[in-house]
């Protein structure tokens, strides 16, 4: 018998009971990154997630789920099970901390990891850390860990593998990486610790800035989001009221809601196309228009990628005989960012939107 369930609007899960109740479950904690909660197929989206939506359909989607609307303090949060400000990975406005918003965990708070192993947990990470420490000394007995390359999903400046410098291949995308280390810790697993349970944390940087993805993916979306934003957004809506997880009418767009700083030399790089502020598609310029429904367009494929890449992950479970008895769970560390900037690399404004060369 096949049980599961999910987390909302940033997670959602699949637990499937063993046949042999004794045993104790593998967990399998995915989670995404500046994940908008209509964005799948399952709350919504118009954006192509199978993977996703069979969990949620064999499962327990969440409507009143809440993080901490950044990346840090949700995976402190997720991993600590403490609020972000216990342990000093957040702050309180007007109250000291004692440690800032990114200081160092106490003692008292270790990781999920360090409860699991003397169960005879075997743990494993793959993909976006962004907490405090180093994965291999918080627990975990495996770690490919994206640094730097955080900039960029086609180049790998800073990645791990265990702490040792990861090797670049020339077709390397970040979400792909993610998942190919993901099976190869499951494959040693199968082989050599089969009778051990797992837990594995599986963190994909996608679909947070830049807006990097393979150009046949974005071809999938190119000519979708012509029709501009309200009429996506009223198109979820209605699917999500079919759906039952809203019954109030569609908010009006709140025009005064941006990002929580201004870089007007960014803005100006990103050239005449982009805006800081929330407008009706009616009020945009012909060149605005195409610039943003190319920006939706290609975080569409990067959600896209990602939900194939799950499918992956989930294909080597069921192949090594751990599908059944694995808690899977799907999170976002957060909802969609308003953030408008360029780092890394720079922004070539004549490069193809969501190459290796733009920063959108």
């Amino acid at each position: 018998m096949k049980t599961s369930f999910a987390w909302w609007p940033f997670l959602f899960a699949a637990a499937v009971a063993s046949a042999a109740p004794a045993a104790r479950p593998n967990i399998l904690l995915i989670l995404a990154d500046d994940l908008g909660f209509s964005d799948l197929g399952c709350y919504g989206g118009e954006i192509a997630t199978p993977q996703l939506d069979a969990l949620a359909a064999g499962g327990l989607r969440f409507t009143q789920f809440y993080n901490t609307t950044r990346c840090w303090p949700s995976r402190a949060a997720v991993m600590t099970g403490y609020y972000a400000q216990q342990v000093r990975r957040d702050v309180v406005p007007g109250i000291a901390s004692g440690g800032g918003n990114r200081g160092v965990r106490p003692r008292w708070a270790p990781l999920l990891t360090e409860f699991l192993r003397p169960l005879g947990y075997r743990n494993y990470h793959s993909g976006k850390w962004h907490l405090d420490g180093r994965p291999r000394d918080n627990g975990f007995d495996h770690s490919f860990e994206i640094g730097a390359g955080q900039n960029s999903y086609f180049k790998a400046p800073g990645n791990t593998d265990d702490g040792a410098p990861d090797i670049q291949t020339p077709d390397y995308y970040a979400t792909t990486a993610a998942a190919d280390h993901a099976i190869k810790y499951l494959r040693e697993h199968a082989a050599r610790y089969r009778d051990q349970p797992f837990f594995h944390y599986l963190c994909f940087t996608a679909p947070h800035f830049p807006l990097h993805a393979p150009a046949a993916d974005i071809a999938k979306y190119r000519d979708r989001y012509h029709q501009g934003w309200n009429a996506i957004a009223a198109a979820r809506y209605d699917r999500q009221k079919k759906l039952g997880l809203v019954s109030h009418p569609l908010p009006v767009m709140e025009r005064d809601v941006g990002p929580p700083y201004h870089r007007p030399a960014d803005l100006e790089l990103l050239g005449p196309g982009e805006i800081n502020r929330p407008l009706p598609w009616a009020e945009l310029t012909g060149e605005q228009r195409r610039f943003q429904a190319m920006k939706m367009a290609i975080h569409a494929a990067m959600v896209d990628r990602m939900d194939r890449e799950i499918g992956r992950v989930l294909d080597q479970l069921k192949a090594m005989g751990a599908y059944e008895n694995t808690l899977i769970l799907f999170a976002s560390d957060n909802g969609a960012s308003a953030e408008i900037m360029v780092r890394g690399d720079g922004h070539d404004p004549a490069a193809p939107p969501g190459s290796a060369a733009s920063y959108l």
